[in-house]
């Protein structure tokens, strides 16, 4: 016990950052951060439950609201986000069929209500009002912020605003953007291609001289080993066995590394391209290298979690054809596998197979910047008022929301947070309900409210047990949409001198807690500017996807979430703090020294689920689970990226437009 107290004390577990006064599960850091975090936890106390204001036609009194505190600012939320404590109980208890409080009718009517503050949420508010301008919108979300998986982290950093995203990372997609998608990014002012050739900045490190590398964990490998210029594909300029040379690897396994990264082999000889793909569509790249190129051991952990930050899961559970579909994975230069996909490919490696991707556009908290620029198309006063809603992206990136004008009486749309949905029902036959009853958990009492139509945007998987009305069959198939658990960690040094000696500015770490971490991207954008000296404060964006390898992909899944959920922001920090300080430790880094704030965003329902070629069965667009599952039902319409059955913020975006059509369309039953 001594020795561990020792251990903690060096790695700086008992410093003061700020990451570890928590309040009801929220931790608290500068002052700031504090009022936001006591009115952020007042969400989920049911305590605090003191008047407010009556509902729109005279209903019952709520309690006042934690998002109209003064100070309340989610973004700066150090310790333990995404999904953290208060916003997930009410949604388990309901799963759970423990029983809720009655509710209160607010006596608030509204032409829409939309469950999810996510985008696809925010988008089907957006298309509402743009096909009905004089409509009432309120839109619901269980989480202390709005943006869902669009997560901001803001820091202050020797008073210079530092961003990182905490859930999506950036605009880009498997297929370029459609209309509706890409007129939506155009309404709010982002021009995709003016904005990346302008602001982002993707060579800056390596212009710096700094290089990718891989850390190999002594637990694994044998020995703790940072080898520069290794990691990812195309890994670095030198010669692979110069590279090699210093991983504790024994001679076979550099040299079978050295051969599936430069080498032309045709494992499948003698058959044809599409034989080719169809093999490889049958067969997780962990048993391509194991079986077919019959490699080492540690070559098979070297490689095993390079599939992690696409899909979540190991090598074990994703197949070789899908790797080729991104380039995420060597060992196919030499097959001459024809371009483009076949069936048996998952979304993700089938769009980019065929067309090579959208544009991209990283900002500097990701996709929070689309959320946040809905939001002041939504509600202007949230953002200063009217004379904000014309400006595009630029000067959003620094604008402060005032979270307290989210909400407000008589306003054409309304956004309450830390409110979770729990019943969704039509008042009356849903075919021929002219409304619907939306009853959700705020501070621990149970409300509703009235709406001529519903989209529920969030987590699809909840949604037959927001509705058990529903078709047992649609039902079935919202059960089957397994969500991906993921972490994005977001770690405040107080400057990034190690990196620099080391010349590393990203780590492919296959064997460690996180798998991967990385300088914060160098984008300049509006009044934000990035970090341009190795001694100024620095974010390190970290990588973690639990998983349990040997299982199928969504009960490695659910695996995965039960973990996460499990997990101390304690047992995460000890972690981080290991692995930064044995990663750079020849780089003079010190962690009890060196880290100043830690952010961990934990998504236990992270990605979409997509189709697995080796797990799922091959289905007509028509009955795959996503389809089925997304059926209107009467007033009530279903969004979010998971009913589109891919991972990304034109999905999210496209389903909420669907959503919206089909209630304005007229109810189905």
């Amino acid at each position: 016990m001594t020795e561990d107290k020792s251990k903690d004390r060096a790695l700086g577990m008992d410093r003061p950052i700020t990451r570890r006064d928590f309040l009801n599960g929220i931790a608290i850091g500068t002052a700031a951060a504090a009022t936001a975090a006591a009115a952020t936890a007042a969400a989920a106390s049911p305590l605090f439950a003191a008047p407010a204001s009556t509902g729109a036609a005279g209903g019952a009194a709520a309690p006042a609201a934690a998002q109209d505190a003064f100070g309340y600012y989610p973004p700066l939320l150090t310790g333990m986000r995404g999904s953290p404590a208060g916003s997930f109980e009410a949604a388990h208890a309901l799963r759970d069929g423990r029983p809720s409080p009655p509710p209160t009718d607010t006596g608030e009517e509204y032409d829409l209500i939309v469950v999810g503050a996510g985008i696809s949420g925010l988008a089907a508010a957006h298309f509402y009002r743009a096909h009905a301008p004089g409509s009432r919108v309120l839109i619901l979300d269980n989480h202390d912020d709005f943006g869902g998986h669009a997560k901001r982290n803001e820091f202050n950093l020797d008073g210079h605003l530092n961003l990182l995203n905490g859930g999506t990372l950036e605009i880009d997609s498997p297929r370029p953007y459609g209309p509706i998608a890409a007129g939506l990014l155009d309404t709010l002012g982002i021009d995709v291609a003016r904005l990346a050739k302008a602001t982002e900045h993707p060579k800056f490190y390596e212009q710096l001289g700094l290089k990718p590398g891989a850390f190999l964990d002594r637990e694994t490998f044998g020995a703790d080993t940072l080898v520069v210029g290794l990691g990812t594909p195309g890994m670095g300029k030198l010669p692979f066995e110069q590279m090699l040379a210093q991983a504790p690897l024994s001679a076979r396994a550099r040299e079978q590394i050295t051969q599936l990264e430069t080498g032309q082999i045709d494992y499948l000889p003698g058959l044809s391209s599409d034989e080719k793909k169809q093999r490889l569509s049958r067969i997780s790249y962990e048993a391509f290298l194991r079986d077919v190129v019959r490699v080492d051991p540690a070559v098979l952990k070297f490689y095993h979690a390079r599939t992690m930050g696409w899909w979540g899961v190991g090598t074990d559970a994703v197949s070789a054809l899908d790797c080729w579909g991104v380039d995420v994975a060597p060992g196919f230069a030499g097959m001459n596998l024809a371009k483009g996909a076949i069936p048996r490919m998952g979304y993700t490696p089938a769009g980019y197979a065929d067309t090579g991707g959208s544009l991209r556009l990283h900002f500097p908290d990701g996709n929070a910047t689309i959320a946040r620029l809905l939001v002041r198309n939504l509600i202007p006063q949230s953002y200063g008022g009217p004379d904000q809603s014309g400006h595009g992206a630029e000067n959003i990136v620094t604008a402060r929301a005032n979270y307290a004008r989210l909400d407000v009486d008589g306003a054409p749309v309304r956004l309450r947070l830390n409110s979770t949905a729990i019943r969704a029902r039509h008042l009356g036959d849903p075919g021929s309900a002219s409304q619907v009853e939306i009853a959700y958990m705020r501070a621990g009492r149970a409300y509703t409210a009235r709406a001529g139509g519903a989209v529920l945007a969030g987590y699809n998987m909840m949604i037959p047990y927001l509705c058990p009305e529903l078709p047992a069959v649609q039902k079935e198939a919202l059960h089957n949409l397994v969500k991906t658990p993921l972490v994005y960690t977001s770690v405040a040094l107080r400057d990034w001198q190690a990196f620099e000696k080391l010349k590393i500015y990203r780590v492919y770490a296959p064997g460690s807690y996180h798998t991967y971490l990385h300088l914060n991207a160098h984008v300049d954008i509006g009044a934000y500017q990035s970090p341009k000296s190795p001694k100024d404060p620095i974010l390190v964006h970290m990588v973690r996807t639990p998983c349990r390898a040997g299982l199928p992909e969504h009960d490695q899944n659910r695996a995965g979430r039960a973990e996460l959920l499990a997990t101390s922001f304690e047992t995460f920090e000890r972690n981080i703090r290991d692995q930064l300080g044995r990663t750079l430790k020849d780089g003079g880094f010190d962690p009890a020294r060196d880290i100043t704030a830690i952010t961990v965003n934990r998504w236990p329902h992270g990605y979409a689920p997509e189709y697995n070629p080796l797990f799922d069965p091959e289905l007509p667009e028509a009955q795959q689970p996503h389809v089925v599952g997304r059926a209107q039902f009467g007033r009530i319409a279903i969004a979010n990226s998971d009913s589109g059955g891919a991972a990304y913020t034109d999905s999210a975006i496209n389903q909420g437009h669907r959503a919206v059509m089909e209630l304005l369309n007229g109810p189905k039953a």
